[in-house]
């Protein structure tokens, strides 16, 4: 039997697609923060089949809710504070996010200012696509 002890206060991200959370906890940047994470990975659900679950011990000001909506705007976010649920975060895509891709135009400024920002920003949220802050290239998260 798996046991996976509460938490104090921290978070918890559920309806993970099955298979992501390992990336999701390299893009918050968790492995740099000093807490416990637990990575439960192809857990069963009734919505989804299967998923993936991560828990999170550290205070909840460390999650950057805008890379998460980002990655995946259908993640639900448990805020955990004196071992209960005090919140549910609905994540949306941001207007704009920073340092999470990076533009591919080898004539953009990013390409050659390597200590520059890479910030793309939202243009059209029905299509879920973001353009480049500097140069105008596009970046389409639908496939």
């Amino acid at each position: 039997m798996l046991n996976i002890s509460g938490i104090h206060e921290g978070f918890v991200l559920d309806h993970i697609k099955a298979g992501d959370s390992l990336q999701i906890y390299h893009d918050l940047k968790l492995d740099k923060l000093d807490c416990t994470v637990a990575i439960i990975k192809n857990a069963k659900s009734n919505k989804m089949g299967k998923k993936d679950i991560i828990k999170v011990e550290c205070p909840v000001e460390a999650l950057d809710l805008d890379i998460l909506g980002f990655i995946d705007h259908n993640i639900t976010v448990n805020v955990i504070q004196g071992d209960k649920i005090v919140a549910k975060k609905v994540l949306s895509l941001p207007r704009e996010i920073k340092n999470v891709i990076k533009c591919k135009n080898p004539r953009c400024i990013t390409s050659i200012e390597q200590e520059l920002d890479q910030i793309f920003v939202l243009t059209d949220e029905e299509k879920e696509v973001y353009r480049c802050k500097y140069c105008e290239e596009k970046y389409s998260r639908k496939v």
